[in-house]
């Protein structure tokens, strides 16, 4: 086994200056190609691998970047990620991922990353308080993604507004006939969910309606397909609008398979996130969704921005579309 050898013997064995040998390990350096081929061969052979935390010491970044979430296991959370994830290591930045999701103290846990120095964070949750967040990542400046309307916050604010497609599902439900609307939440905390809910109430409002019934989810495909027996057999709610659409899935399968309804002519199903699987042909379900690559081009804007020095907090507002399917 090769010893381990030194950026400055390295050089030293390459015939290059130690400036070299870094422009060598980072892929936007000037450098020729054969130049770095060179060199990294010469690494390769004496098992040479350079000191992230000694090159962050120097140039005073780390070029990690801390995601909180409120758990992978979310079907949308999981597909930005993976897009967002993607886009940050083609710029040489690491993720360091925090799971919000069955841990009690997310101000821990959100200390913990921030030890790291990390250069950027970006909070997707709404488990953790983002007074926290700020206060604990403030050398980071943190970049807040929220349905929440957030004021006097010393962070960008990536703002997500659905009212208006919300207000054309409901808009195409009234016209087709449609008068006995229900809502199907997921956590009771979530402010997400409360949001969700408070924009269709207020396009239903607009047509003098009302939600007539109300289940309690866990955003599960289960709580969907449970709830929504219970919930269809007791009621004559002809629309169910769901928290997201795994949940919805589950209410069109209990709709069709259990009680022998036909989705859209008898319930129409909505779902909300725009996840990939609700466009497949077999499900094909109306749901209220996010520009995945509009976002994520948004987000990796941010933190391009706030690599410049004491830029001042921007908001960005987002706007939720329709994805028309055969479930509404």
């Amino acid at each position: 086994m090769n010893k381990r050898i030194t950026s400055k013997e390295l050089a030293k064995l390459a015939g290059v200056s130690s400036a070299t040998i870094s422009r060598a390990f980072s892929s936007d350096s000037r450098i020729s190609a054969e130049t770095r081929n060179r060199i990294l061969s010469i690494a390769q052979e004496h098992d040479y691998q350079p000191n992230a935390l000694a090159r962050s010491l120097n140039s005073q970044r780390s070029g990690l970047v801390a995601l909180v979430v409120n758990s992978i296991q979310n079907p949308p959370e999981a597909e930005q990620l993976q897009y967002l994830v993607q886009r940050l290591q083609t710029r040489e930045l690491l993720p360091i991922i925090l799971c919000c999701s069955g841990y009690d103290d997310k101000a821990h846990l959100m200390r913990m990353a921030s030890a790291y120095q990390v250069d950027h964070v970006v909070v997707f949750s709404d488990m953790v308080s983002y007074d926290d967040a700020i206060q604990i990542f403030r050398s980071a400046r943190p970049i807040i993604v929220s349905s929440e309307p957030l004021t006097g916050k010393h962070a960008s604010h990536i703002n997500i507004d659905g009212s208006n497609a919300v207000r054309e599902v409901i808009d195409k439900a009234v016209a087709d006939g449609r008068k006995h609307f229900a809502y199907l939440t997921g956590r009771k905390s979530s402010w997400i969910d409360k949001q969700r809910k408070q924009w269709f109430a207020d396009a239903l409002r607009e047509h003098g309606l009302a939600f007539e019934a109300e289940a309690h989810g866990d955003y599960s495909y289960d709580s969907g397909f449970k709830e929504a027996v219970v919930l269809l057999r007791r009621s004559k709610v002809d629309t169910v609008i769901c928290g997201n659409d795994v949940m919805a899935i589950g209410v069109r399968d209990a709709a069709t398979r259990v009680l022998g309804k036909r989705v859209p002519e008898d319930v129409a199903v909505v779902g909300q996130d725009g996840i990939s699987m609700a466009d497949w042909e077999c499900l094909d379900l109306t749901t209220i969704a996010l520009d995945a690559a509009g976002f994520i081009d948004e987000v990796v804007r941010l933190i391009e921005r706030d690599q410049s020095q004491d830029p001042e907090p921007e908001r960005v507002v987002l706007d939720l579309k329709v994805r028309w399917g055969s479930t509404c």
